[in-house]
């Protein structure tokens, strides 16, 4: 089974920084008390480092790097630290400039992604949305956090980013969970409309849609959190309280992983066509 990300995943990925620290200082010879008198520190702070409880500043680093004699992997060790502070976000901080900031600041890597594997139990998502459906999830986000009111200029750039589904070489795998037809996103009008798109855009040679029914066996793999996989570089997550950014290799790799195993699960083609169908009948 997935287990659902959160912030201990960032503690997970400064442990193994931490590691990587503590072979370079071993590697150099140094004890942990004799790096901390080189570098001028606590003697109990070069541990706190490694064993990841306390996340070293880019100068911890550097000293880390010049006084192991590797001075030459101080930018790259600098750049994973950097990679790990931007892991988790509060949306709080993510959206304090507005809504539409968020909407570019997924610009370049939208733009650089080619294969996208996309997973959702409760939202069709962002690239095959329509203005509408857009609309009403903006909106009650903006409400539900406190935003400034800037939802039509964000509806307005997730509209403007589609143009990756029609244009170059990307493509898209995207596989939904049946639930997320059938919550109404913006009452029956932009539903309607939403999943009738969703027959549209099944049909793009670009786009692969999967639906896994409500009557799927789910013993062996139940929902998990909805995500993105961008090629093989970044998988993002959205939680209740934040936006997290994995780029951790293996981590990657259970996402992937775990998005083939719902695939598995998933009716395509005429099977996925029937089930929007049914949706849309039941909005009467």
């Amino acid at each position: 089974m997935h287990t659902p990300p959160s912030s201990s995943t960032v503690k997970e990925a400064r442990v193994s920084f931490g590691r990587r620290l503590r072979e370079i200082r071993k590697d150099s010879g140094l004890t942990a008390r004799a790096l901390a008198v080189l570098a001028g520190w606590h003697e109990s702070k070069c541990s706190r480092i490694e064993n990841g409880s306390r996340a070293p500043s880019y100068d911890d680093i550097r000293s880390y790097a010049e006084h192991c004699g590797v001075p030459h992997l101080a930018n790259d060790l600098i750049d994973t630290a950097r990679g790990i502070d931007g892991m988790y976000v509060e949306w709080r901080q993510l959206e304090r400039s507005g809504l539409r900031r968020v909407q570019e600041s997924v610009l370049p890597i939208w733009e650089r992604t080619l294969r996208y594997r996309i997973y959702s139990s409760w939202l069709v998502p962002g690239p095959v949305q329509t203005a509408a459906y857009i609309r009403a999830v903006l909106t009650s986000i903006r409400d539900r956090r406190r935003l400034v009111d800037d939802v039509e200029d964000a509806v307005r750039v997730r509209v403007a980013k589609q143009r990756i589904v029609h244009e170059g070489n990307h493509r898209f795998s995207i596989i939904l969970e049946e639930s997320a037809l059938r919550y109404r996103i913006g009452g029956v009008e932009t539903m309607a409309g939403q999943l009738g798109h969703l027959l549209a855009v099944a049909k793009l040679p670009s786009v692969s849609l999967g639906i896994i029914p409500l009557t799927a066996d789910r013993s062996g793999l139940w929902p998990v959190e909805g995500f993105f996989l961008f090629d093989d570089v970044q998988a993002n997550v959205e939680l209740v309280s934040a936006h997290l950014t994995i780029v951790q290799r293996h981590e990657i790799g259970l996402y992937a992983e775990t998005f083939a195993a719902l695939s598995e699960q998933a009716e395509y083609g005429a099977g996925a066509r029937a089930l929007i169908t049914k949706a849309i009948e039941a909005l009467g």
